[in-house]
Parts: C-alpha cells; sequence; structure tokens
C-alpha cells in the first residue's frame, strides 16, 4: 500500500512494479497507466523502457486497440 510517506522514487517503483504484475497478467491498458504514473514520478524510472516495449508489443498484437 502506498504511504504518504513514501518518497516520489519509491512510488515511481512501486508504480513500476505494478505494472509488471498488470503486464504479466496481460492487462495491457492498466499495465499501461501504472508506467505512465511511475514516469510522472520519476522520469529516470525503469517505467520508460517497460512502456517502450509494451507498446510494441500492442502495436504487434493489439492493432484493433489503436484503429477501432
Amino acid at each position: 500500500m502506498i504511504s504518504d510517506k513514501t518518497s516520489s522514487h519509491d512510488l515511481a517503483e512501486e508504480l513500476y512494479e505494478r505494472g509488471n504484475a498488470f503486464r504479466r497478467e496481460q492487462r495491457w491498458a492498466e499495465a499501461m497507466n501504472m508506467y505512465d504514473a511511475a514516469l510522472a514520478h520519476d522520469p529516470a524510472s525503469p517505467a520508460g523502457p517497460a512502456r517502450e516495449m509494451l507498446t510494441e508489443i500492442m502495436n504487434f498484437y493489439c492493432k484493433d486497440y489503436y484503429n477501432p
């Protein structure tokens, strides 16, 4: 659980880990949202490369998400 005293870096790390959990469950939108939130708190977060990889996965497997 996120506490009020969590640093921005720690919060970004927690959001990144949540994004990874969603990605493993193939819950792409939730994973993307977590990675975006992590990057908002720490632009140097490993969520950046993870988001790029997820975007590539979605572009390959989920073209209809972008072109309804």
